[in-house]
């Protein structure tokens, strides 16, 4: 049974806390990745046949296979990837900048450069399940902000990958799958090998080599985020529909065994409803392991005093999903200050935002919404500033700028401003 905690018997740090294997990953990811560094793809081969049971000829996924897997998947789920696809496009679309020029002082042009990432890699988890929605959460925001070589990896288990996942690739504008998992694709992406080209960003969701591969080579390449097991808080008052909750929970945790679900309301009868709910629930999953297990472990239900201190809750632990599932949602908007992505009203379950809706879901976990942001089209451009002084622009300001240098002991940095306009002996 779910466990219930009044509102002060578990600490902020605790809600979500995970029971996690006592696995430290550091040395063994510093050791494939030194590895896949130094023997290219003769490593990249190895692991395959050691963690994928993959006897690859060929780590790339050919045109024919491409073309093959797509004429394979069902065409009801085909048409569904698409119209997902589009829905994805509108919103990230409206997330695109353009470049900005300031000319409102005479003799200067000052302005911002916007120039997308040349390659980016796409890491799309492979394992316990097959994610072709986390394809186009990654690949459409990249081709929106005019990256010409987006490059996947993805595991082959058996040497075979999930034609869906190839669809949605074709889908979203990939250029090049490679058939690669866990820290050795991560490494691949980062370095290159003979076969898989070096990227300049590397964006997805991963087990825990992934992420800490990830955080290793982050500086010869950019990351995304490291992110941590999925994650979910339902605020709810005491109107909702108890059965309606459960699944949302249950929507997460069967995710993963180490992902944690939390209902936070201001009703007991609700808590010890859902907490039945759940139970019953379980029993139908087809991955009800995983699901009891990250219930049991992880799970928990918080009763509040009143809903504004189950949001304060909420702002305190900067969940990855938040479900503010009350009347009127809109009139507690503005309250919320931490989130990753916040679903609205009672209509609203998680999965909508996982699938369909249009905003991304690769999302900052592990309190991080503190400080950062959804994967977005922000995450695969630079921003570059330019500057431009006429002589008597830069003659007006010489003495200015030679003195705040002179403040710092910086004079060679004054005079090269001086210098210009100096007589000879300067």
């Amino acid at each position: 049974m779910m466990r219930i905690y009044e509102y002060g018997q578990v600490s902020r740090d605790e809600i979500f806390a995970r029971v996690e294997p006592e696995v430290d990953v550091t040395a063994v990811v510093r050791e494939i990745l030194a590895d896949v560094r130094s023997r290219g793809d003769a490593a990249l081969y190895d692991y395959c046949r050691r963690f994928d049971q993959a006897d690859l000829t060929a780590l790339e996924v050919t045109s024919e296979e491409w073309d093959a897997a797509i004429r394979n998947v069902d065409k009801k789920l085909l048409s569904v990837l698409e119209q997902s696809a589009k829905n994805i496009e509108a919103f990230h679309r409206r997330q695109v900048r353009t470049d900005f020029v300031l000319t409102d002082r005479p003799g200067m042009v000052l302005g911002q450069k916007i120039t997308p990432l040349q390659r980016v890699g796409l890491y799309i988890p492979g394992g316990t399940a097959c994610y072709p929605s986390s394809v186009l959460m990654n690949a459409i925001p990249a081709k929106i902000a005019g990256v010409p070589e987006c490059i996947m990896v993805t595991p082959a288990n058996g040497g075979k990958l999930n034609p869906a996942i190839l669809a949605a690739a074709k889908i979203a504008g990939v250029d090049r799958i490679f058939k690669l998992g866990g820290a050795q694709a991560v490494a691949a992406l980062a370095y290159g090998t003979e076969s898989v080209p070096r990227v300049d960003k590397i964006v997805g969701p991963g087990n825990a080599y992934v992420a800490e591969a990830k955080r290793q080579v982050f500086g010869q390449v950019s990351i995304d985020m490291i992110a941590g097991p999925s994650e979910i808080l339902v605020v709810a008052d005491g109107t909702n529909n108890a059965a309606h909750l459960a699944a949302d929970l249950l929507s997460q945790a069967e995710h993963d065994k180490l992902a944690s679900a939390v209902l936070v309301t201001d009703s007991r009868p609700l808590a010890e409803a859902v907490a039945v709910e759940v139970e019953r629930q379980l029993k139908l999953l087809p991955r009800e392991e995983i699901a009891r297990s990250s219930i049991e472990n992880n799970g928990k239900i918080i009763v509040a005093d009143t809903l504004d201190q189950a949001i304060d809750i909420a702002n305190e632990i900067a969940p990855e999903h938040l479900e503010l599932a009350v009347d009127n949602p809109f009139d507690h908007l503005s309250k919320i200050r931490n989130a990753g992505s916040i679903f609205l009203g009672k209509y609203c379950p998680e999965a909508l935002g996982d699938y369909w809706a249009g905003p991304n879901h690769t999302l900052p976990t592990m309190g991080t919404a503190r400080f950062s942001s959804p994967l977005s089209v922000d995450d695969f451009i630079k921003k570059s500033s330019f500057t431009y002084y006429t002589a008597d622009a830069l003659s007006a300001v010489a003495d200015d700028i030679a003195a705040f240098a002179e403040s710092e002991g910086l004079r060679a940095h004054g005079r090269s401003v001086q210098i210009r306009f100096a007589k000879e002996g300067f």
